[in-house]
């Protein structure tokens, strides 16, 4: 089962957290999330699963900033979320992705528990210019069934910023 977004809202405080919360980004049965003004793109080609992979940070002016295909960026939500007792998952909106950005590519499946901001992997298929603030993804959740554990992975639990690929840790389990 999905939740409303009324009752996306009647779990503010308990067990859905967003911060800050705007009630004009409340859908039918999601909430819309901006895009922070700051992105990451990888600095080196190719990128090695076993290693840390280098980044360099850019920023999204007030006049937008063109991005290029065939390039993956990081960006993150402007938004901070904690779920409890939910699955939450994300989305990229359809008028953004009418437009060739795709938002998100995988991953949308978080996890119960999950405490952080979202790193968002995003793909264009022709040069588009973004802007910082834009609703470009939505968040909606999903009931669970059954017994369950809280998400507690260090690897990107309670994040404050953009999180590149850390799967380089699994490697040395």
């Amino acid at each position: 089962m999905i939740l409303s977004g009324k009752e996306i809202e009647n779990k503010i405080g308990t067990d859905i957290l967003i911060e800050p919360f705007n009630q004009g980004q409340l859908n039918p049965n999601s909430y819309n999330l901006k895009l922070h003004n700051e992105l990451l793109v990888y600095s080196q080609s190719p990128l090695d699963m076993k290693l840390p992979n280098p980044t360099e940070k850019l920023t999204i002016p007030a006049e937008g900033l063109v991005l290029e295909p065939n390039k993956l960026y990081l960006g993150r939500t402007v938004e901070y979320t904690e779920t409890h007792n939910y699955v939450p998952m994300l989305e990229g909106r359809s008028s953004i992705g009418r437009l060739g950005l795709f938002i998100h590519v995988t991953a949308g499946f978080g996890d119960v528990g999950f405490k952080g901001y979202w790193t968002l992997e995003i793909f264009c298929v022709q040069p588009i210019r973004i802007y910082p603030e834009v609703e470009v993804c939505q968040i909606y959740y999903h009931s669970i069934e059954g017994d369950f554990e809280n998400y507690s992975s260090g690897k990107y639990q309670a994040n404050t910023g953009i999180q590149p690929s850390l799967l380089h840790l699994d490697f040395n389990k």
